[in-house]
Parts: structure tokens; C-alpha cells; sequence
């Protein structure tokens, strides 16, 4: 596999950064999906993927989080969401192709946008299948990983999992611990690095991404990392916070922020680390500057984190118990 490959040759990865804020700034207007760009302007998605690849990561991540069957009924298009598939991972192929250097092309595949079963109707089985789908798209176009994130609900993850296993695919992991430490549906980053490993195969990679700030992530990472010192840890965090004025939403991470996150991650035992939401080229080209030129040093605590990427917006509360939502909020469009 070549994300095994490039790990075995650099210690470091460095993974793209967001999707949809970006293509916002290409147009994309409040409420279109990014993944209906994948035919209507495959010439903007390819400008984006390339922009990455020239600041220098080492794994872009496809055009698809929400290009599952049930997501894509909304726009009447889940009949073709298996060829969505296939063309997204095309457009980042053929991307990478003219690179000059190896480039990882990791399928991107988020939460189904439903609960399962009991909390909703969707059933496990079910949820495989919604996957499975998809997957079959992604591999289709050539894909080298299945990259599954932003994920809530262990049921859910594990439904993922048995879709790539099926394919017999490698797969990474990510959750998004957004809800005072714990993911939407009240998972730990401890307890999930111990859940993931019992998964049939486990992951390749584990890890945290979206969220609510660049320090909630690195605590979440610390967490990971302390659970299972040997795993393969990913860090994707939004830039900054968002901050929203009228329509628009920005996001107030700076690329001097984003360098420091990038050595924060790595001295935190993360060993793939780029960004989500609000993360551009720009700010990319920052991270891959603070990558190659970081030395290693001491395991961070979170005063030291909290001092260099400023205070956490969601602090842990390590005697809530897990909380079940009446509704999902993982509906990411980075």
C-alpha cells in the first residue's frame, strides 16, 4: 500500500486541507453540494487538488465526504452515486499523476447523514450496504486508501469498516470530538483507540479531524496517542475557529497558527497531520514549512497547548455521561 510506503520512507505525512470552504471561494454558493461539482466544474475540483499537491501534501483526500446514496437522494442522484464515485477519484488521480513525487489519493467517505438503528431507522446492515456503494466507487476510480471521517457513532464506524473489509480495501479512521472531548454520540479518544483496534481488520491509521479548534484536536490526539502509543495517529483540524458575518464564515486561523498545530501534532505522537475546515493552499504551504524543519521535542501537556494555540473551546467533562442526541450535526461540508 502506498500510504504504508511513504510512512516507511518519511516519518511525517502531511494530508490536504478543507474542501468545501475552499471551494466556496470558487464559487460554490450556501446550501449546493461540493460533490454535484464533481461533473459541473471537474476543472475547479482538479485546480483545487493541484493547489495542494503544489504546497506540498503528501495525501489528498477525494471530492466525496457526502457522495453516499442517501445523501445524494437529496439532489434525486443516488442512482449515479457510484459513478460520482469513480469520477471523483479519477479527477484526483489524473491530479496526481503529473506530480513528479508519489502523492497518496485517499477516498474521502463520511457519516451516511442518518442515525442507526435503535436510534433511527437506518440498520447496521443497511449502513454497510450505503457504504459498500460508495467504496465500490471510489475503488473503481483508483483510489489508494479508503479515508473515513468525521465519523459519531462507533455503529456507524464499525458499518464503514465492514465496507471496506469487503473490498478487501485499506481503510483509515477519523472522529470528530466536538462535544466536550467526546464525539456527538459521547465516545471518548481513549475509549474509541480501544474500540478501533478490535474492528476485523483495524484501521490502518486512527485519529481526530473537524471538531471545534486546533487545541480541542491536539488534546483529543494526546488522548490517542497515551491509549495506544504504537498506533498511527491522523490530526486534521479546522483552522482556527469559525467565525460567521452575514452568509459567510471565517476562520481565524492564521498560517502562523496552523505551523505551530503542525509541531504540537507531531510532538504529540501524530504521524499524518494536515487540515479541515478553513484550511487553504496557504495555510498548507505554512504546514509543510513547519513540518520539514521541526525537530523533536517533549511531549506537550495541554497548558503547553493551550498557550500556543490559544484556550479549548469545548473543555473535556470527565464526569458527563454519554449523550444521545435527538439529531446528527455532522453535516461537514469541508
Amino acid at each position: 500500500m502506498m500510504l504504508d510506503r511513504l510512512l516507511a520512507e518519511k516519518r511525517y505525512l502531511l494530508a490536504d486541507g478543507a474542501t468545501g470552504t475552499n471551494l466556496f471561494d470558487m464559487g460554490l454558493t450556501s446550501g449546493d453540494a461540493p460533490e454535484l461539482w464533481i461533473t459541473q466544474h471537474p476543472d475547479r475540483i482538479q485546480a483545487l487538488h493541484r493547489k495542494f499537491v503544489e504546497a506540498g501534501a503528501d495525501i489528498i483526500l477525494t471530492n466525496t465526504f457526502g457522495c453516499n446514496r442517501r445523501r445524494m437522494a437529496l439532489h434525486g442522484l443516488q442512482d449515479e452515486t457510484r459513478h460520482y464515485n469513480r469520477l471523483a477519484a479519477q479527477l484526483a488521480r489524473d491530479v496526481v499523476k503529473d506530480a513528479g513525487r508519489p502523492i497518496v489519493v485517499a477516498g474521502s467517505v463520511g457519516p451516511t447523514g442518518d442515525l442507526l438503528a435503535p436510534l433511527g431507522a437506518l440498520t447496521e446492515d443497511e449502513a454497510v450496504d450505503v457504504f459498500l456503494e460508495q467504496m465500490q466507487g471510489l475503488n473503481d476510480g483508483g483510489v489508494d486508501v479508503i479515508w473515513i471521517e468525521t465519523m459519531s457513532a462507533v455503529e456507524e464506524m464499525r458499518a464503514a469498516a465492514r465496507a471496506a473489509a469487503q473490498l478487501d480495501m485499506p481503510y483509515v479512521l477519523t472522529a470528530s470530538f466536538d462535544t466536550a472531548g467526546r464525539t456527538m454520540m459521547g465516545t471518548t479518544p481513549d475509549n474509541l483507540t480501544v474500540t478501533l483496534q478490535q474492528f476485523v481488520p483495524p484501521p490502518f491509521a486512527i485519529g481526530a479531524n473537524c471538531g471545534v479548534g486546533a487545541s480541542d484536536l491536539i488534546a483529543s490526539v494526546l488522548a490517542m496517542t497515551a491509549a495506544d502509543p504504537n498506533a498511527i495517529v491522523v490530526a486534521k483540524a479546522n483552522c482556527g475557529i469559525p467565525r460567521v458575518s452575514g452568509d459567510k464564515v471565517h476562520y481565524t486561523g492564521t498560517p502562523e497558527l496552523m505551523q505551530d498545530y503542525v509541531r504540537l501534532a507531531i510532538d504529540s505522537g501524530a504521524r499524518i497531520v494536515g487540515g479541515c475546515c478553513g484550511t487553504s493552499p496557504e495555510h498548507l504551504t505554512a504546514m509543510r514549512k513547519a513540518l520539514d524543519g521541526h525537530s523533536a521535542r517533549a511531549r506537550p501537556n495541554l497548558d503547553t497547548v493551550v498557550k500556543s494555540l490559544g484556550a479549548l473551546v469545548a473543555p473535556p467533562n470527565t464526569s458527563a455521561a454519554p449523550r444521545r442526541p435527538s439529531r446528527r450535526r455532522d453535516e461537514k461540508t469541508t
